[in-house]
């Protein structure tokens, strides 16, 4: 049984998304649809690129991933098919594969070839589903895509390092359901620039003094209920995928808000570190 993912920026007031998933389910009946997410920030590569490099390694080797965000073809947004990591992944040139593939070397990069299919303003719908469907029946890349040069050189926002290794200074990537806001920090650049030595994170008007490794861990279990600290305290933590992500405990952007709202953080924020 074949799986394709989907992620999008097109929410779930329109009909893009259930259209997609009857076009799959009509061509391929027995194939398992997962939703990655669909409430994507419109247009936004970043942060489409953060979520899918979070989910893809759970699903087995050979997952298709439809990626719809920005995917009108052009000259410069041409359409591909790329191989990476065992897991195929359909979407176009716009940056969010080039963004995932930092660090790595796709199998294979191709761009999509169906001389068949005009074009229109739900590629999604028309091009990317066929070249899943193709795929999820067992069919080889090449009947559908031909060989490509390379994905587009994207821009990409990395952490600083600075004053000789004294401070790294990054910026704020994405914002979750709760509030909570992830950065491009990393656990890794972390310790190889902690040396162990005490650090001050900074984030506007607020300074953090220790970094955990879930949201309960700062709380001292050993102390009586009515001394801990607990919801709506500020913490920092690194998160299941690595990143430095700054929250509320037990946040709910709806009653108690969440670190975007009560610290007033929002994407491309910078969040400083200091190492003493």
């Amino acid at each position: 049984m074949a799986i394709i993912t989907l992620t999008t920026d097109f929410g779930t007031k329109d009909h893009f998304v259930a259209a997609i998933k009857g076009r799959i389910l009509s061509q391929v009946p027995t194939t398992q649809i997962v939703d990655i997410s669909h409430q994507v920030s419109p247009f936004d590569i970043h942060e489409c690129a953060y979520l899918l490099k979070c989910a893809y390694p759970e699903f087995p080797k050979g997952t298709i991933h439809v990626i719809g965000l920005e995917s009108e073809e052009s000259p410069e947004n041409e359409h591909i098919l790329v191989l990476m990591d065992g897991h195929y992944f359909i979407g176009a040139n716009n940056g969010v594969l080039s963004i995932m593939a930092s660090g790595k070397t796709p199998e294979k990069i191709n761009r999509i070839s169906l001389p068949s299919t005009k074009r229109n303003s739900f590629p999604e719908l028309e091009v990317f589903t066929q070249v899943a469907c193709h795929l999820a029946r067992g069919g080889k890349e090449e009947v559908v895509s031909k060989p490509f040069g390379q994905l587009k050189d994207t821009k990409v926002v990395e952490p600083r390092p600075s004053n000789n290794g004294k401070t790294i200074t990054g910026n704020v990537i994405y914002i979750d359901h709760y509030g909570n806001v992830v950065t491009n920090i990393t656990k890794s650049l972390f310790e190889a620039y902690r040396n162990g030595r005490s650090f001050e994170l900074i984030a506007r008007r607020h300074k953090l003094k220790a970094i955990f490794n879930s949201y309960n861990g700062l709380i001292d279990f050993e102390l009586p209920k009515n001394q801990r600290k607990g919801p709506s305290d500020f913490l920092a933590l690194f998160n299941a995928a690595g990143h430095l992500e700054l929250a509320i405990f037990k946040s709910d952007l709806k009653t108690v808000g969440g670190a975007s709202s009560l610290i007033g953080l929002n994407q491309q924020d910078i969040i400083t570190i200091n190492f003493f």
